[in-house]
């Protein structure tokens, strides 16, 4: 044996067995390199706003398909404040899926917050890729905002106005999303299932989708300057208190629409064919996003009865309790007549 021998350093593998290190080291961080890297620190709302869309149309699929069964699943979360039935069907949870996890799958690192929750674990692999590229936006947009992504929340109703839909009342049911940023009503999608129409609004840019451009060129021909000829829409489980004290306030000559869906209601508003969307008991956040966006980005406001705006950055406060008022215009008008309206929570 020679223990005194000499040991030659080959310089091709030290390089190699350096190179392999320094892969192992990239790969178990996560292989993100900086913490400035697009992929996992920012989101694109150009590409957000695409997949959104396609996931409440995705979502919408699922809601027609399940009213087509006959039976919807229906199960009961309890009682609404106003003692109506607060319903969940199969169509929920099958929109919820498709919606929630078809974001999740593009944007893995958002904050998204859902009506529903799962009740069983979902394969990944029946979960579509929506596509970053809608035709509209890509027509629409111009701008390509990359935000980071803590400063964005995604709040989502896979099934807005559940008890008509169990009612087979289909026109007011509704697949929306919302985007808030900084807390902010942002970006809103409406998506009408039954009439496989969408709508959505960029509010800061300022930018619509044909649909809303359509309903927003009669709105203000519609338009009711005078407030003692206000039509105003409400929910359907307490239409008599609202009409009566709204009758007191404005006068007889007002007329009060009972209507489901808070989408629907937001909806009827930015067309024009009612001036005001009052709601006095308690609402949750992902009802109203959306609306509130898309009133945003044509100048309308929708606001807590106290002229109060909303802040949507928080997943954990989903509930609205100061009530809501939506218009497109007189808003300052409804408030100082609603001023009298408690809220009720």
């Amino acid at each position: 044996m020679n223990f005194g021998g000499s040991v030659r350093v080959n310089p091709t593998g030290v390089a190699i067995m350096c190179g392999i290190v320094i892969l192992i080291i990239f790969f178990n961080s996560g292989g993100r390199g900086s913490a400035s890297s697009k992929t996992a620190q920012t989101v694109n709302l150009k590409q957000l706003l695409s997949v959104a869309i396609a996931a409440a149309e995705a979502g919408g699929r699922e809601v027609v398909a399940v009213r087509a069964e006959a039976d919807l699943g229906e199960s009961s979360k309890g009682e609404t404040l106003e003692g109506a039935n607060d319903p969940k069907t199969n169509g929920d949870m099958r929109s919820h899926v498709q919606m929630y996890y078809g974001i999740r799958k593009a944007f893995p690192d958002i904050n998204i917050i859902s009506e529903e929750h799962d009740e069983k674990e979902v394969d990944m692999s029946k979960i579509p890729d929506a596509s970053i590229h809608n035709a509209e936006v890509e027509e629409k947009v111009t701008t390509d905002q990359e935000l980071p992504v803590d400063e964005v929340a995604v709040w989502i109703d896979p099934l807005d106005a559940t008890q008509e839909y169990t009612e087979n009342l289909k026109e007011y049911v509704t697949t929306m999303v919302c985007i808030a940023v900084k807390g902010k009503p942002t970006i809103g999608i409406i998506h009408k299932p039954f009439d496989k129409i969408t709508a959505w609004g960029w509010a800061g840019e300022d930018v619509l989708s044909k649909v809303l451009l359509d309903d927003v060129a009669n709105n203000k021909a519609n338009v009711h300057t005078d407030l003692s000829t206000a039509r105003i829409i409400v929910s359907r489980s307490h239409s008599g208190t609202v009409n009566e004290t709204a009758q007191n306030l404005l006068g007889p000559g007002i007329t009060v629409t009972p209507a489901g869906g808070a989408g629907y209601k937001a909806w009827e508003v930015i067309k024009g064919t009612q001036d005001a969307y009052i709601h006095t008991t308690l609402i949750k956040k992902w009802d109203i996003c959306p609306g509130a966006a898309i009133l945003s980005a044509l100048n309308g406001k929708l606001t807590t009865l106290d002229g109060e705006e909303i802040d949507y950055g928080n997943g954990d406060e989903e509930k609205n309790k100061g009530g809501l008022l939506a218009t497109m215009y007189n808003h300052d008008k409804f408030l100082e007549k609603f001023k009298v309206l408690k809220p009720t929570h």
